[in-house]
């Protein structure tokens, strides 16, 4: 245990439990919106064809069924913008979690290469750094990175936690100068459906990489879009040669996302409109807590898409946290993201219109 400890941050999560027994004991319940699961219904289609393949007693494929990889290259071209994708460029994962975290390792990376993500991030990608034993490095400008020893930089967009969207010449820009440096690029973009003030463009899009999918892998989850996150249904996309080289570990290491979600999947990303549906419920709850939140005070940066506003009352974050424990709402401290977010809070639009309209009562207060 001790050799973990030491390679591994303790979990965040872990140290928010007693603000969570705080809340909880509010006289009207506890109104959380710190992790950010989905807690709307999983869409009655979604439902029925998970249901229709649960008669499914032999052994998945890695790859996926070649009616999903049909979905995955569909879906894709249709709502991305990338252009003549076949089944090599596709590769179903087991959430995109558990992709991030070993994505280093499956790639053989280890002692003297680096992996970059953002200043401000989703923890998951220092873990997977540091799993594989390689050197996590953060940026604020990717292009200005030292790319000696660089493998592997993360771009995260719309990002987790601050919802900033990055524009198609930051990106066009970004993998220019990886491709120049050979570093190769994952690209995590599962809140690309989820932009509010913007539209979040994908590095799939021949206008940011010139149609050419060379050093190049964009992340999908359907967790938010669809409410699946208990599915553990997402893939990547991109360069057949480094999906090719994943499918074969991924393969000795049974890898499989069940029959049955595979088959979840094909009717969710062939349906758009429940993810219209769902966007409507998280842009009224966006809308109720922004003007609940700004009025009590707080200061709201960024947050332009995703399912999370970046906000801060000039304050350190657990002081935040705190405070709003006593009121019965729990929100993610900023530093869970990285030190530069020590002053602010994540706060999720992730719960029921009921508990939304609760927070707002209490910060009225």
């Amino acid at each position: 245990m001790g050799a973990v400890s030491a390679r591994l941050p303790v979990f965040p999560w872990d140290r928010l439990e007693p603000y969570k027994a705080t809340a909880a004991a509010h006289a009207d319940g506890i109104v959380d919106l710190s992790v950010g699961t989905p807690v709307d219904p999983v869409p009655p289609l979604i439902q029925k064809a998970l249901a229709d393949a649960s008669d499914s007693p032999g052994y998945p494929t890695v790859w996926g069924t070649p009616a999903l990889r049909d979905a995955l290259t569909g879906w894709a071209g249709r709502r991305l913008g990338a252009t003549g994708l076949a089944h090599e460029n596709v590769l179903p994962v087991v959430g995109s979690k558990e992709l991030v975290a070993w994505l280093p390792t499956q790639l053989g990376l280890g002692a003297g290469d680096k992996v970059a993500y953002p200043r401000l991030a989703y923890p998951t990608y220092e873990v997977g750094a540091r799993l594989a034993g390689a050197e996590p490095v953060v940026y604020d400008t990717p292009w200005e990175l030292d790319p000696a020893g660089l493998k592997l930089l993360w771009l995260n967009s719309p990002s987790n936690p601050t919802g900033r969207v990055l524009s198609a010449e930051d990106l066009r820009r970004t993998v220019s100068w990886a491709r120049e440096h050979g570093i190769l690029v994952f690209s995590d973009e599962c809140y690309l459906e989820l932009g509010w003030e913007s539209d979040p463009v994908s590095v799939l899009h021949p206008e940011v990489n010139g149609g050419s999918y060379d050093g190049i892998v964009a992340v999908h989850s359907l967790s938010k879009r669809s409410n699946l996150a208990g599915y553990r249904a997402a893939f990547v996309a991109g360069d057949a040669a480094v999906l090719g080289e994943l499918l074969q570990i991924r393969k000795h290491g049974g890898m499989m996302i069940p029959a049955p979600v595979q088959a979840a999947t094909i009717a969710a990303l062939g349906d758009d409109a429940h993810v219209a549906e769902q966007r409507e419920r998280y842009a009224r709850r966006r809308a109720a807590l922004r003007t609940a939140f700004e009025a009590a005070g707080f200061r709201i940066e960024h947050s332009e898409a995703s399912l999370y506003l970046w906000a801060t009352r000039d304050e350190p974050c657990w002081d935040t946290v705190g405070d709003l424990s006593k009121r019965g709402i729990l929100v993610a401290p900023g530093e869970f993201y990285g030190p530069a977010g020590e002053r602010f809070v994540r706060i999720a639009f992730t719960a029921t219109d009921e508990r939304v309209a609760a927070a707002v009562r209490r910060l009225a207060e």
